[in-house]
C-alpha cells in the first residue's frame, strides 16, 4: 500500500477481501478499537458487521432510530461509554487483503443507508458514495476488474435461463 493511505476518522476501517465466492466475498476487517479482526464469510455478514461495528462506536450516529417513550436510556444523560483506541492508524493500515483492500469511512447514516469515502488501497483511488449499495458496486467493480465472464459469479437473475421447473 502507499505511504499517503489514511483512515482519519474513528470509525474508519480497513477491509480486506481474501476471497471471491457465490455470496460476494469473504476476509477480515481491522479497526483501531480492537487488535483482532472482525470475520466474515458472506457480503451481508460483512454488511451487518459493520453496523454493529458503528453501532459500538455510537459514530456516526443512526439518522433513523427506533423510539421507546416507556423504557428509559440505557445510560445516563443518553452518552455511552467513548472506546479507547488500542492501534494506531499505520497499525490498521499495514493489513492487506489476498485479493483486493479497501479502507472505508462511513460520514453519515442517513435515510437508512450509509455515506461516506471507499479508497481501493492497492490503487490508491478513493471515491464518495451515497449509498450501502454504491459502496458494494464499487467494490464489486474493483474485485472483478479484468476479469473474464466466466470468472464473474453467476447470480440469479429474472432473466429466463431455459427450461425451468418450477
Amino acid at each position: 500500500m502507499a505511504n499517503d493511505l489514511y483512515i482519519g476518522c474513528p470509525n474508519g476501517i480497513v477491509l480486506c477481501v481474501d476471497e471471491l465466492n457465490q455470496m460476494g466475498c469473504s476476509g477480515r476487517f481491522y479497526h483501531s478499537y480492537q487488535k483482532e479482526a472482525v470475520s466474515f464469510g458472506s457480503l451481508g455478514e460483512l454488511l451487518f458487521r459493520m453496523e454493529g461495528f458503528f453501532d459500538s462506536l455510537n459514530f456516526p450516529r443512526r439518522g433513523n432510530t427506533d423510539r421507546n417513550f416507556m423504557e428509559p436510556h440505557t445510560a445516563k444523560n443518553g452518552q455511552q461509554k467513548e472506546r479507547e483506541r488500542i492501534m494506531a492508524d499505520k497499525e490498521v493500515l499495514g493489513h492487506k487483503g489476498q485479493q483486493e483492500t479497501f479502507i472505508v469511512r462511513v460520514q453519515h447514516r442517513q435515510n437508512n443507508t450509509w455515506q461516506g469515502r471507499i479508497t481501493w488501497a492497492d490503487k490508491d483511488k478513493t471515491l464518495t458514495f451515497r449509498s450501502i449499495w454504491e459502496m458494494v458496486h464499487l467494490m464489486e467493480n474493483a474485485l472483478y476488474e479484468g476479469a473474464s465472464p466466466d470468472e464473474i459469479p453467476d447470480f440469479q437473475s429474472w432473466e429466463e435461463k431455459g427450461d425451468q421447473e418450477e
